[in-house]
């Protein structure tokens, strides 16, 4: 299994918006960042990214699971 990356907000929001992200109508207050993408199926993955440097692990696999990406598909996302 591959470890997932130490990565930053900045870089995390900038991977997500490059790959069909949007920001969400409600951008999020203070030190937290929404996105917003839609499924095939028209379904919106909502995703809320704190702005940490780096992004701890956990909070992390909660934002690829909130995107609708497989781990793989994720990772794929931030080469």
């Amino acid at each position: 299994m591959v470890h997932l990356p130490r990565i930053s907000s900045r870089k995390l929001i900038r991977k997500l918006l490059k790959n069909g992200f949007e920001y969400a109508p409600i951008k999020g207050k203070g030190s937290h960042v929404a996105l917003v993408r839609r499924d095939q199926s028209g379904r919106p993955h909502l995703v809320i990214i704190p702005h940490r440097n780096p992004v701890p692990t956990g909070t992390l696999m909660a934002i690829i699971k909130q995107s609708g990406l497989s781990r793989d598909e994720f990772l794929r996302l931030l080469k």
